[in-house]
């Protein structure tokens, strides 16, 4: 598929974030709104109707003690019964004051009711309490006219009427702006549970959604990609999701190509490398055996005859022939390590090490070493190529040796799923600066003269440990003598 017509992850994060700040500014909103209306609904009941309600309760007090006062005045002709008269007065006035201005931004209607009330309140003074508290100072004695007090009574108790038709009204619209609030109030607590349902479900739907178009095809690439590391390269890489992704699928599958291309190349390059080993194992041989062959002919026919020059040159020769058989020799085992794929079996390394110390015993004898060699394991691998890294190591060790006889030292450690193996001798050692150059083919470190090898030994041994799946060095950390280590996978029980 073209990746042109797939979108990229970012619009696809930009879209999917937009999405979710819209739901969550407009769920935000209604919850603004609903809060004003919470606000306002508390504004109503606590500041204005509640209020209302205690005023007009104070209303109706101060009329109560204006009425005791005037009663108790009319009795006992006591002046001091007309302080809660008069008391009761300021109180009043401040009491319809207090009302009117809490109920008017609720009930406007009710205003003229509280100025109904004031001027009820008025006649009642005016038309039997005042006449009542003047006729008293008059007389200068308690007047109990019963007619009188049935008027009184009569004004008073419409005015008490009047007081009880507002504090019903007003009861009703605190019940009211009670119902109110609780509505909102359960409004908010569903809408607050709403709202976190609602960004539950988005976020968990938004991670569906990044998961199907991201995250889904990034593990299916993952999954082809290890697929063809693995070594099918033969399979395709195709991938769905976002634009990058598909464009990394087609970036992994070029270069998945591109190895096949040069296995195959490198295919064709083994086998011409195959066709050379052939070559020279059999066509380059033959000639290097011819001329070392009559170059000791010539030697053995004319020795005597020939002067010094001469015959050193015969040496030369022999010797520059047999040198190119044991090169040519190096080479083709170099060259086999690894190319011919057999079978790994168990390898006891205790027979195997045993038979390379066979093979060095006339050395070890001529030179006097001491080969130390511990219980060895077992490893899977194949014994002629274990062979040839012991034997490259301990005839190192044998070969480069000081003035003393050689002592060379073999050890092994587990370590995890890897043994470490050691071979360690006391000889002339190597330079840590030398530690990478020593594995590379052909690199000498002496003269020919003055050691004898080709130069293909430890590159062979770190070949063939490479082969194992296991990795060779130099131990540049020990003060005297030469140390390599080596580790080559451990045999689980169940192998054994």
């Amino acid at each position: 598929m073209d990746y042109r017509t797939r979108w990229p992850a970012s619009r696809l994060l930009i879209a999917s974030v937009t999405i979710l700040i819209i739901v969550c500014a407009g769920a935000i909103g209604g919850m603004a709104v609903a809060l004003v209306s919470l606000t306002d609904a508390r504004t109503l009941l606590l500041d204005q109707v509640g209020p209302a309600r205690r005023h007009a309760l104070e209303l109706d007090n101060a009329l109560i003690d204006q009425e005791n006062g005037v009663r108790g005045f009319a009795l006992t002709a006591s002046e001091d019964f007309l302080r809660p008269y008069q008391d009761g007065q300021r109180a009043e006035q401040e009491a319809l004051r207090n009302v009117r201005t809490a109920i008017a931004p609720v009930r406007p209607d009710l205003v003229e009711q509280v100025d109904r009330i004031g001027s009820l309140a008025v006649g009642w003074r005016a038309g039997y309490a005042e006449v009542v508290i003047a006729e008293v100072r008059s007389a200068g004695e308690p007047r109990a006219d019963q007619a009188d007090a049935a008027r009184g009574k009569e004004l008073f108790d419409t005015v008490r009427q009047a007081v009880s038709r507002l504090q019903g009204v007003l009861n009703t619209e605190s019940t009211n702006a009670r119902t109110g609030l609780d509505a909102v109030a359960d409004q908010v607590l569903y809408l607050v549970i709403a709202l976190g349902v609602l960004l539950v479900v988005i976020i968990a739907g938004v991670a569906v959604v990044l998961h199907r178009i991201l995250i889904r095809p990034l593990i299916g690439l993952a999954a082809q990609v290890r697929q063809v590391s693995s070594g099918d390269f033969a399979h395709e890489v195709r991938t769905g999701g976002p634009r990058e992704t598909v464009m990394l699928g087609q970036d992994v599958d070029v270069m998945r190509a591109r190895i096949v291309n040069d296995v195959e190349e490198l295919r064709r390059s083994n086998s011409e490398l195959e066709q050379f080993a052939y070559v020279a194992s059999h066509d380059l041989q033959e000639p290097l055996r011819k001329v070392a062959s009559f170059c000791q002919l010539l030697e053995r026919r004319y020795s005597g005859q020939l002067d010094d020059r001469g015959e050193q040159y015969l040496r030369f020769a022999v010797d520059g022939a047999k040198r190119m058989q044991v090169l040519i020799n190096d080479l083709l085992a170099f060259s086999r390590v690894g190319r011919m794929i057999r079978e790994h079996v168990p390898v006891d390394l205790n027979e195997t090490v045993a038979q390379v110390l066979d093979s060095y015993s006339e050395v070890i004898e001529r030179t006097g070493a001491t080969v130390q060699v511990p219980e060895l394991p077992t490893v899977r691998g194949e014994a002629s190529l274990l062979g040839g890294v012991f034997g490259n190591l301990i005839g190192n060790a044998l070969k480069f040796h000081g003035e003393d006889p050689p002592r060379v030292r073999v050890e092994v450690e587990r370590t995890g799923e890897l043994w470490t193996f050691t071979v360690g001798d006391d000889g002339i050692g190597i330079e840590p600066e030398y530690a990478e150059r020593i594995f590379v083919i052909f690199q000498r470190l002496h003269h020919k003269d003055d050691y004898p090898g080709t130069g293909i030994g430890l590159a062979m041994c770190r070949k063939i440990i490479e082969y194992h799946g296991g990795t060779i060095w130099l131990d540049t950390d020990q003060d005297a003598g030469t140390t390599f280590k080596f580790t080559l996978p451990a045999v689980e029980d169940t192998d054994e």
